[in-house]
């Protein structure tokens, strides 16, 4: 979902970074907050109709939340089962239009806007917050998350070549292994840049 954004001059994409933020934080909010279902149904209409604003094709928004699907996949039967159906589908839809949301924001806008919008918003906070470490914390983890899908995929593609398509060992293992090594070599470049303190 992260640094998936599609180019397009509508009114959520020239809408600043900084605006998409203080928007997206009390719509989350007033989202969570809210208790029934046929409400939350509306609140994602109209996530779907700003989709719709800044012409994002729906393909783009499919794959924004697929991901969120198969964790719904789990998780909504086991809610039915302790709380009930109306429970499960409440937490379903309250998670879809949150993911909405959030996917609205980084396909309108590119990730360089979003860590300057935040950026700038510490900076009033001075000595108690350093915002340009912040903001290379954030670029950081933008990064970790396509650097790690490319991390499982590599080590799935280098299983199935083995034959050990059943094996959890043989996934895990590697995928730690490479993480760990990406790790390292992500802190020998910080300590290079000055970021050692």
């Amino acid at each position: 979902m992260i640094g998936a954004y599609r180019p397009g001059s509508s009114v959520l994409h020239r809408l600043g970074a900084g605006a998409k933020l203080v928007g997206l934080a009390p719509s989350v909010i007033v989202v969570a907050l809210l208790p029934e279902w046929w409400m939350l149904l509306i609140a994602l209409g109209v996530a779907l109709l700003g989709f719709a604003v800044a012409a994002i094709p729906p393909r783009a928004v499919v794959v924004q939340l697929v991901p969120v699907l198969w964790i719904l996949l789990i998780a909504a039967p086991l809610n039915a089962l302790f709380s009930g159906w109306e429970s499960a589908l409440v937490m379903s839809l309250r998670i879809t239009v949150c993911v909405a949301l959030a996917a609205l924001v980084t396909l309108t806008t590119r990730v360089s806007a979003i860590l300057d919008a935040v950026r700038a918003g510490l900076r009033p906070f001075g000595r108690r917050v350093d915002s340009e470490r912040v903001g290379i914390v954030l670029a950081m983890t933008i990064r970790a998350v396509p650097l790690m899908a490319e991390i499982v995929r590599a080590v799935l593609d280098a299983r199935r070549a083995r034959g050990a398509e059943g094996s959890l060992r043989a996934v895990a293992v590697p995928v730690v292994v490479r993480s760990l090594q990406t790790a390292d070599a992500m802190g020998e470049a910080l300590v290079a840049r000055g970021f050692d303190d």
